[in-house]
């Protein structure tokens, strides 16, 4: 049975997507070589590296608007730290809305003044601070679009003139924004575009070369560009699979078409958690997030009950994390609506049960 694989990553991808990208492994584009042995420098994987950076910049709309789109490695974590190297000159500030906000603020701390314009941290990070002033004289500020521990997520761009970076590691290409408003957006793709080993950067080109200090070459995102994401040996198939669920992305309507499918399955969600009495959202409701639904059952001696019916349903990744405890779905673009339709089934069952 095909279970319902609400993990927060690495995650879901489209099932056509798995089927192209394991028929490549064999033979790619009926080359005889498997795509994981041919040269990251021979045509092929040439122009799949810069098919994948234009379908991310055009699904983005920042096509022809001074942006470079990069698939680089060391993950998200990586780029806590060579995003400060590249625009951190003399202050930056950073919104702490939890683990991986805070991650980021210690790598940055390394390079250079770090405050913290807000934080979430005094209510275990259950909402997305609001009303804060944001000092004039940063040289950026950096914010986790969508917190998948906590399950909360920002609904508006922060207004601001200062540069803006954006960890979106666990929402992007799902829902519309205006993202010419940011400088730089980094995001890993195995929640919402591949498997692990690539990240995407899509980077203002005017933003860059304005540090004083020597930058790791490894770690410079101007070398990158000027490479054409290829300064050393790409994540070969990550990167060939990010473009494949990038394909099926655009087939869908782009981030338009994705957005409609996402809102159906968090409202599902969401009011099965809200009418429920055997459950509760752990998320400020005005902050939660549609990409990962955190709850909580209200009687904890029924624990062993729901994990037994939710194995019984082939229902596979809703552990929630231990900062949180209960529950987490996670429902990034590739989630069928069906999946969720079976878990709330199933806590429909326990309210019947209890």
């Amino acid at each position: 049975m095909k279970k319902h694989n609400f993990s927060a990553g690495p995650s879901i991808l489209p099932q056509e997507v798995l089927l192209k990208a394991s028929g490549a492994i064999v033979d790619y584009n009926n080359s005889g070589l498997s795509l994981i042995e041919i040269s990251h420098r021979s045509k092929d994987f040439v122009e799949i590296m810069d098919n994948a950076r234009a379908l991310a910049l055009e699904l983005l709309g920042l096509e022809g608007k001074g942006y470079t789109a990069l698939f680089l490695q060391g993950g998200a974590s990586m780029q806590f730290l060579m995003t400060a190297l590249n625009l951190l000159e003399k202050k930056a500030g950073y919104i702490n809305t939890g683990a991986w906000s805070g991650k980021s603020i210690k790598e940055a701390k390394k390079v250079g003044e770090i405050i913290d314009v807000a934080s979430s941290a005094d209510a275990n990070f259950n909402y997305i601070p609001k009303g804060f002033e944001i000092p004039s004289d940063l040289d950026y500020l950096h914010y986790t679009s969508n917190n998948t521990i906590f399950g909360t997520q920002f609904k508006d761009i922060p207004q601001t003139d200062v540069p803006l970076v954006c960890d979106m590691s666990s929402d992007i290409f799902s829902s519309t924004l205006d993202y010419s408003k940011f400088a730089l957006i980094y995001a890993g793709a195995q929640k919402n575009m591949g498997p692990a080993g690539t990240t995407l950067v899509v980077v203002k080109d005017e933003i860059l070369g304005k540090v004083s200090r020597d930058i790791p070459s490894i770690l410079d995102y101007q070398l990158h560009i000027k490479a054409g994401s290829m300064y050393n040996t790409p994540p070969v198939f990550p990167v060939y699979t990010s473009m494949l669920t990038l394909e099926w992305l655009k087939g869908l309507g782009g981030i338009a078409g994705i957005q409609e499918e996402n809102e159906k399955k968090a409202t599902l969600m969401y009011s099965e958690i809200d009418l429920n009495p055997l459950f509760k959202g752990f998320a400020a409701k005005e902050d939660r997030s549609t990409m990962n639904a955190t709850f909580n059952l209200t009687n904890e001696s029924l624990k062993d009950t729901f994990d037994a019916m939710l194995k019984e349903a082939g229902i596979s990744g809703v552990n929630g994390h231990r900062s949180v405890g209960g529950y987490r779905a996670s429902m990034y673009n590739a989630l069928p609506l069906d999946s969720v339709k079976a878990l709330v089934e199933v806590m429909n069952e326990l309210e019947a049960k209890a």
